[in-house]
């Protein structure tokens, strides 16, 4: 089961926090005030499905790991800590502060210094869990080619 709900699960992962970045570059480069707000209040919704699927991927990712050794799964779980804890000390709760502070209109220098903070820490999450996703798809295709053990 969790070689399933693995790559489903990182892929969602992944594919939220591309678009909260890509909203976020979007509105702020291309868009007004209004567009902005509107961004900024939708991300923290957009937890209610990034959260369970990180849960998901780590949790079956960990599970998966438990059996494998090699420097592709090393890679992967050196990674891990650091995804994690930007998530949890710099992503979520500048989330919430730019939420609450675009709802207000408070547009100040304050916000945007926030903002350019989660910019560069949701492009260094994209890359490390892009990384993994690579790295994930290096061993599916080992796994793939391997002979069977039965014989057949």
């Amino acid at each position: 089961m969790s070689k399933a709900i693995h790559p489903i699960a990182g892929t969602v992962a992944l594919m939220t926090i591309l678009s909260f970045w890509l909203a976020t570059a979007w509105s702020e480069a291309f868009a007004g005030e209004q567009a902005v707000t509107t961004v900024k209040t939708l991300v923290p919704y957009g937890f209610f499905v990034l959260i369970p699927a990180l849960m998901a991927a780590g949790g079956s990712g960990f599970r998966l790991g438990k059996r494998m050794r090699g420097p592709l799964i090393d890679a992967k779980k050196k990674r891990m800590p650091f995804i994690a804890a930007n998530g949890i000390l710099i992503l979520i709760p500048s989330a919430l502060y730019l939420s609450f502070k675009a709802q207000a209109g408070a547009f100040d220098m304050e916000f945007y210094v926030i903002q350019a903070i989660e910019l560069i820490a949701g492009a260094a999450n994209i890359t490390l869990l892009s990384l993994n996703m690579r790295d994930g798809l290096r061993l599916s295709r080992r796994r793939a080619r391997r002979p069977d053990a039965s014989g057949a």
